[in-house]
């Protein structure tokens, strides 16, 4: 456990920050939305998914993959949270969503602000509030999540087609982020969440056989790497668990996955195909130079992700997996 003991100075360094961040004016999306109504809340939430990732240390990664994929599909409504009825399969149970895990978190941090603040924070600006904490815990940056969204009704499995696949070039991706109101900058800032979190062997090995009829290996991947990855990926693979982390400090939030990538090592395609073209080769190279620029334009794009799709007029949920 001696690994976390970082992680307890930075604790205690956000409880400070939360307390004297200044005031801004009121909107109806803003950093300082439950001032008055709820000021223990983001306290609550950072002690919940700190607790959480002591006992696990795959919360961060998870944590911030499910804030991704909640915001790609209907906005950042928590639509991710809704459990499946007898008449409707939901959005955590599509097939791009069946390995998004750690629901249980966001469920104690709930519970708990239901408890201090009954019905007046909602699901999903609790889970971009523990996506900012998870990062910055995990030695990220640090930025003001504005607050104030509001919880969807509706979650359907069928439209996580609309998730990016880890087999998307570069155009395809630049066409999914702009879907979102996203340039190409944010794009390639964001896809360094990769930093945190593994992957397991269904989202890549296509690349590793019969690539295509004149490649068996994808050519863009680092040939040392590609041999590495085959070994854990046999075919076949009666290993469910059998994978590969996303970079070597995988723990660690930091610009490691860009220098990976930059090496030939990205794991899936759609991080390698950032190498491989034009528009988004040179920020890949820049931030694996320059870590503080990566943290920065990390920072500003998940503020600008967490304004997709925002409901102001939607419900308060009292329980993450039902509508009220």
């Amino acid at each position: 456990m001696a690994m976390y003991a970082p992680k307890t100075i930075l604790f205690h360094t956000l409880i400070c920050l939360l307390l004297t961040m200044a005031s801004q004016s009121k909107t109806s999306l803003n950093s300082n939305y439950y001032h008055q109504t709820c000021p223990q809340a983001e306290k609550i939430i950072l002690q919940t998914v700190y607790n959480a990732s002591m006992h696990d240390s795959k919360i961060p990664a998870r944590i911030l993959r499910m804030f991704f994929h909640d915001c790609f599909i209907r906005g950042c409504d928590a639509s991710l949270l809704l459990d499946s009825t007898p008449g409707n399969q939901a959005e955590k149970d599509g097939p791009p969503n069946i390995s998004v895990r750690s629901f249980y978190v966001i469920d104690d941090a709930k519970a708990k602000l239901e408890m201090a603040c009954p019905r007046t924070v909602s699901c999903a600006d609790i889970i971009g509030i523990a996506a900012r904490d998870v990062v910055t815990m995990s030695g990220g940056p640090y930025w003001n999540v504005l607050k104030g969204r509001k919880d969807g009704r509706v979650s359907r499995a069928n439209e996580t087609i609309n998730l990016p696949a880890p087999t998307f070039n570069v155009s395809q991706l630049i066409q999914s982020f702009a879907k979102r109101g996203l340039g190409v900058k944010e794009l390639v800032a964001l896809s360094g969440g990769h930093t945190l979190g593994f992957s397991h062997c269904s989202s890549f090995e296509s690349r590793l056989r019969n690539f295509t009829s004149l490649h068996d290996v994808d050519p863009s991947m680092n040939n040392e790497f590609a041999q590495k990855l085959r070994k854990k990926c046999p075919k076949p693979n009666r290993d469910r668990t059998a994978g590969e982390l996303l970079d070597s400090t995988s723990s660690t939030f930091d610009n490691d996955y860009y220098k990976h990538v930059v090496a030939g090592k990205g794991v899936f395609g759609s991080d390698q195909a950032l190498f491989s073209d034009y528009r988004t080769r040179w920020i890949v190279e820049s931030f694996a130079e320059d870590q503080s620029l990566f943290f920065k334009e990390f920072a500003a794009s998940m503020v600008k992700l967490g304004k997709v799709g925002v409901i102001e007029d939607g419900e308060v949920r009292l329980n993450c997996r039902v509508v009220n």
